[in-house]
């Protein structure tokens, strides 16, 4: 028996990789399949089940895919109801792979359908459990995504979720191997460790969610506290999981078609298209074509993708560093955005080179941010998340996440100059980018952001000051 955990930290989400004796299963695989074709080739093993713990929200699954490419059926848990051919397994239902089985509980209330998969290897031991957004490590999913499809509160839901985590998961002996869908970072939970494996036992131990002696009414309102609004893109990928959707080959082919830095223009014009430049946030500063947006690929770049263009539908022109361009679309496929148009062939130095117009930010150092900003009379605007803000900011500083932007430049004053800064320059950029393509050209973006901003004589508090805070 052999266990690989395939886990992408673009969207810190893991998927799985078992075989045993010239069979295989693969748990909830991500859109671009020819990784795990070539790993069934290598191992010379047939694939005979492609199990999906849930409608994912956040990202795009490879489940159609891989099932038209092997022929493996794909198994869901009860109440599902998908769109396409699949097995909806009973509670209880086991599926032989190998020498090894893998049994269905069902274990509801993150969604209604959601379902864990207990591996019983080839002594009839209970060794693993891939939870999927049940049970992740030192947090529980979040109860709220399915309240619409399930015709529940998330109140309801997370009573739901109480009961499975006690009668079907706690219930198993402590040595049981927690494999969860997600580890931190991932929108799908609040509290999740950066570790990606554990046990029961240490989480019955360590989960604020799984103390033994919590009650009912505890375990909802602590889940259910402080949650964040879910970004928008969600909805669309649990609908594109549902229904099926355009093979990767396809979005890919799409993607990686090139478009001349001549018909560029025209091109984005006729497709309404937004054009998307993933090069580093430093570079992009010195240059880049007017309207661009800028999401690095180096950074979380299909989570903030999928939050701030957030319609999977809109039509999208790729510029990338030469040689990115295969990467960039198939991270944007991951989250469910298809419809790409092409990319600018040649990247931004062909578009320099033509003589085409360019914009660039402007971008300070944190030295000479610190000895041009006047605390108490400059506007300082902080777009990290609001614990980041919480822990340490600029004095007298606004905290006004990247994730809200679209409510948030609403109250910008055009006329009034301000200073812009994240952690490191990746979600300021984002920012200085949005605000421009918006027209705002009164801002300031510190280059290495708080990082670099902590090592200077500019004041800085933990204290939060309540009306500084965007609600």
């Amino acid at each position: 028996m052999k266990i690989e955990q395939i886990y992408t930290g673009c969207l810190a989400q893991g998927a799985y990789y078992i075989t045993s004796n010239g069979e295989a299963a693969i748990i909830d695989p991500l859109r671009e399949v020819q990784p795990y074709l070539d790993r069934l080739e290598r191992d010379n093993v047939k694939l005979k089940y492609i199990f999906e713990t849930h409608f994912h929200a956040d990202f795009v699954s490879g489940h159609v895919d891989l099932s038209k490419e092997t022929g493996a059926p794909i198994v869901y848990g009860p109440t599902a109801k998908p769109e396409f051919e699949a097995i909806i397994a009973t509670d209880g239902q086991e599926f032989t792979i190998g020498n090894i089985k893998i049994k269905a509980l069902h274990t509801p209330g993150h969604t209604m359908e959601s379902t864990t998969y207990l591996l019983i290897d080839e002594n009839g031991k209970e060794y693993a459990i891939f939870s999927g957004d049940t049970l992740f490590i030192g947090d529980v999913g979040r109860p709220d995504l399915a309240q619409k499809a399930a015709d529940m509160t998330q109140e309801q839901l997370a009573a739901t979720l109480y009961h499975s985590l006690r009668d079907k998961i706690m219930t198993l002996p402590d040595d049981v191997i927690v494999y969860p869908a997600h580890g931190a970072g991932s929108a799908c939970g609040k509290n999740m460790s950066k570790e990606t494996v554990g046990t029961i036992g240490n989480q019955k131990e360590t989960n604020y969610a799984l103390r033994a002696n919590m009650t009912e009414a505890e375990f909802i309102k602590e889940v259910t506290d402080g949650l964040l609004p879910p970004p928008a893109y969600f909805g669309m990928n649990v609908a594109m999981n549902k229904k099926g959707y355009e093979s990767f080959e396809t979005v890919l082919n799409n993607g990686m078609r090139a478009i001349t830095v001549a018909d560029f223009e025209a091109v984005a014009e006729d497709t309404g298209a937004l054009i998307l430049d993933t090069r580093k946030n430093g570079v992009f500063a010195n240059g880049f074509i007017p309207q661009s947006i800028n999401i690095g690929i180096d950074g979380d770049f299909a989570p903030w993708v999928g939050a701030l263009i957030a319609d999977v539908k809109q039509p999208i022109i790729l510029v990338t560093e030469n040689g990115q361009e295969e990467e960039s679309v198939t991270r944007l496929s991951r989250v469910g955005f298809d419809n790409l148009i092409g990319h600018l062939e040649g990247g931004f130095e062909a578009w320099a080179k033509a003589g085409k117009e360019i914009d660039t930010v402007n971008r300070i150092t944190a030295e000479a941010f610190s000895k041009e900003v006047k605390i108490g009379e400059s506007k300082v605007i902080d777009v990290r998340k609001e614990t980041e803000y919480a822990a340490e900011h600029v004095d007298e500083a606004f905290s006004k996440p990247l994730s809200n932007i679209n409510d948030w430049v609403k109250d910008i004053d055009p006329k009034k100059p301000f200073f812009l800064h994240c952690a490191g320059g990746y979600r300021s950029m984002i920012a200085a980018s949005i605000l421009q393509a918006r027209g705002f050209r009164n801002f300031k973006e510190v280059e290495g952001g708080f990082n670099a901003i902590s090592k200077t004589t500019v004041p800085k508090t933990n204290f939060v000051c309540q009306s500084k805070v965007l609600k």
